[in-house]
């Protein structure tokens, strides 16, 4: 597999779960990749499992800081030499309850991290190496963006604006980089864990897939996203849900 030989890649919160799962397929088929995420540690760790720091670095920070997106893009741009491909996965959630009563610093703090960062780092890989030599991004964003998610509400409010970003940018940035976006329901992993754990049966079962989804689901498809495959697909949303919007449910 080697869709992606010579090309590089930056994947934002790629410590764990579908990031990681991101960044091992890319690098499955090929490519390398700059992992970031908040801990050191867990990077660390990471890019020992994609292979070592020939085919991956990692750089420690928080997505929505401006100077840590500045160190990934040049620290990928001086290990690398390039940077084809984009995946602004890194996404939060830290309240729970109804949107109303959300307090107005965390709802910002949301709309901070799961929108305004993909803005700023997109923006970051077009100028260092994307806007003259062409690339792709893909937006990791949520089912709850596309329908009601009681509980979870601003963060489905954030992801819904994910994905007009996504139509917006793949607009502007057209024809030398493309940009697309994910939409998962409930995936396997610790950010999610809070909606399944305990009652996994219960969930899935209104699934017409009859499961949840785990990172590998997610990562194929960015994959496909990023490749040359796709290279006539732009401004779209790609629903990964087992089936589970078909009947309304998250």
């Amino acid at each position: 597999m080697e869709a992606f030989k010579d090309r590089v890649a930056v994947v934002t919160g790629a410590s764990r779960g579908i990031g990681l799962g991101i960044a091992a397929e890319l690098v499955r088929q090929g490519a390398k990749v700059c992992v970031t995420a908040r801990g050191a540690d867990t990077l660390a760790a990471a890019v020992d499992s994609l292979g070592g720091r020939g085919v991956a670095i990692a750089v420690p920070g928080k997505a929505d800081d401006a100077a840590h997106q500045a160190e990934a893009v040049a620290k990928t741009m001086e290990a690398f030499g390039r940077l084809d491909m984009l995946v602004n996965n890194t996404g939060i959630n830290p309240v729970f309850g109804p949107m109303i009563d959300v307090d107005p610093a965390a709802a910002a703090k949301i709309l901070g991290v799961n929108v305004l960062a993909p803005l700023a780092w997109t923006r970051l890989a077009r100028d260092a190496w994307m806007g003259e030599h062409g690339g792709s991004v893909v937006n990791v964003s949520s089912v709850a963006g596309l329908q009601a998610s009681p509980g979870i509400g601003m963060y489905g409010v954030s992801k819904a604006a994910l994905i007009r970003l996504t139509t917006e940018l793949a607009v502007e940035l057209g024809p030398r980089i493309r940009v697309n976006a994910v939409a998962p329901a409930v995936v396997k992993t610790k950010f999610a864990v809070a909606l399944y754990e305990g009652r996994e049966e219960q969930v899935a079962a209104h699934y017409p897939l009859k499961r949840l989804g785990v990172p590998e689901d997610i990562a194929s498809a960015v994959a496909f996203l990023l490749s040359d495959q796709a290279s006539w697909i732009t401004g779209q949303t790609l629903v990964l849900d087992g089936g589970s919007t078909l009947g309304g449910g998250l």
